[in-house]
């Protein structure tokens, strides 16, 4: 396989991971709330959706009830792991195999890849017939060129007509991603995104079945998945250890010395160029926030021109969008959102950077925008003077002693720092989730940001303007002995990034 062969393979693969997963999931929401359930929870445990998923993933089965429509599958599409995920026997069953025995569980469309998602909207779902196509087709060819694919690689023959094929039929399903795939299909070859991608893509349990240990290149391939399955996935539950969702690994990787060197530098950006390609020369201040998303774009707050900058780590493909007002705090939610405060504004507003729209805007009377934005358990949190506030179905408050500034979320913690002016307070503060208590740990200087890091341990950046590396407890730190100065710093998990800014310039660190 030829490094051309791989970048097919890559750009494929993220259409599914990016473009696809998504509106599968997009699709699956809208279907079910067009149906006037209240939640994918209530609509699996309809009587006609769960009986045609238990014959899915049941063979020889009669129903005590509705035995008129029970089938026998030739073949299983719903896999054990799949049907785990989706329902839970009840307490007592009965003796017989039916689909009375089981109650679905709560997961939400985006707890879905996009296998379990496909299947359910051609099975279960009120899709029109070129819909019903393109999903048939889409879930095949994700198969065919994807997920039993050892060799990492698709041919030049291949590539072309599958493109436009993928194409064609993701169009039928929403017009409005023409943009997001051109833009997907000129990405350059990210070998460490592209090995994290293969580790969702793959069918590993057929791979291992399968495998030659003659042909090192496929025994190579395997391994690297493995390795990256041992620490981090691309499904909700990988990102639920990597991000925001952070330092909370089934899997935990060896513990990293405390100030030891883990990164080196890669690039560096002028942003202060970068901005100059959307506004001009007259920038004003560069940027207040940034977050670099697990596609490897950064995406960054520039209040003084009312806009979000996007562009990828080398400071290429630089594309804008205008906000209202200033935008000035910026979290990830997923993939493709972005969740925002807005200067003199109560309200966070949500933005799909990929199609450039506003998504929501969530009122939340009394929140300090200036203070920062994090998620926690696919939950957006902000500061409302000394509460903080978490936001989901529904809004929760907790107090703290302080006034919490510049929020990171963390695996069950929420860190903050103390936002009173003049500060000279040089305790970190955090909750905890686990224990339901507030923790601190002083430091050499008032802290003003912090990133988790793999390892569960974490930096936090100080006005005196060192770096301290915290452990994973919050009980020890050892500085850095870096003469790095850093307004902003964040560790993304899924490509294993560093990235810190300073009067203009964004520095991106490989990890060691």
């Amino acid at each position: 396989m030829d490094k051309e062969d791989k970048r097919r393979y890559f750009v494929v693969g993220s259409v599914y991971l990016e473009v696809v997963t998504p509106l599968f999931q997009q699709k699956l929401d809208e279907n079910y709330r067009s149906l006037n359930f209240r939640c994918l929870k209530d609509f699996l445990d309809n009587t006609a959706v769960l009986h045609t998923l238990f014959h899915l993933r049941h063979r020889y089965a009669w129903c005590c009830t509705d035995k008129a429509n029970c089938t026998n599958q030739g073949s299983l599409p719903l896999n054990h792991h799949q049907w785990k995920q989706l329902y839970a026997e009840n307490p007592g069953p009965g003796i017989h195999n039916c689909f009375c025995k089981y109650t679905a569980k709560s997961v939400e469309p985006e707890d879905l890849d996009v296998s379990l998602c496909g299947l359910i909207l051609f099975n279960c779902c009120n899709l029109g017939p070129l819909e019903l196509e393109a999903v048939h087709i889409l879930r095949r060819n994700k198969n065919d060129y994807l997920s039993h694919n050892t060799t990492c690689g698709i041919t030049k023959d291949e590539y072309g007509p599958l493109m436009d094929e993928l194409k064609t039929k993701i169009l039928q399903l929403d017009q409005t991603k023409e943009d997001e795939l051109i833009r997907i299909q000129k990405r350059p070859l990210d070998d460490a995104l592209c090995n994290k991608y293969m580790t969702t893509l793959l069918n590993i349990h057929e791979i291992l079945e399968k495998i030659d240990t003659n042909t090192t290149k496929t025994l190579h391939c395997v391994q690297q998945i493995l390795q990256h399955l041992t620490t981090q996935s691309l499904t909700k539950q990988g990102l639920e250890e990597k991000t925001g969702k952070q330092g909370n690994h089934k899997h935990p990787i060896k513990p990293y010395k405390l100030g030891q060197s883990i990164f080196i530098v890669h690039h560096q950006i002028n942003l202060t160029s970068v901005v100059s390609l959307v506004v001009g020369d007259n920038c004003g201040e560069v940027v207040t926030d940034i977050v670099m998303m697990d596609d490897g774009r950064l995406v960054m707050c520039l209040p003084y021109q009312h806009l979000l900058l996007i562009c990828n780590t080398d400071g290429s493909q630089v594309d804008s969008m205008d906000v209202q007002n200033k935008p000035w705090c910026i979290t990830a939610v997923n993939n493709s959102t972005v969740a925002i405060t807005r200067c003199d504004s109560i309200c966070i507003e949500m933005y799909d950077i990929n199609n450039k729209l506003k998504l929501k805007s969530i009122p939340v009377p009394g929140m300090w925008s200036w203070n920062g934005i994090t998620t926690i358990n696919n939950k957006l949190v902000v500061g409302d003077g000394n509460i903080l506030v978490i936001i989901d179905q529904m809004v929760q408050t907790i107090q703290t002693d302080c006034q919490p500034d510049w929020l990171h979320g963390s695996g069950d913690k929420i860190f903050y720092f103390d936002n009173y002016i003049n500060n000279i307070n040089n305790k970190l503060y955090w909750y905890s989730y686990t224990d339901d208590k507030h923790h601190t740990l002083k430091l050499p200087s008032p802290p003003k940001r912090m990133t988790t890091l793999r390892d569960g341990s974490f930096y936090v950046v100080c006005k005196d303007g060192s770096i301290q590396h915290v452990s994973s407890d919050g009980k020890q730190y050892k500085t850095l002995q870096t003469n790095l100065s850093c307004d902003v710093i964040q560790y993304n998990f899924t490509q294993r990034k560093l990235i810190i800014t300073h009067n203009g310039l964004v520095k991106v660190f490989n990890e060691l």
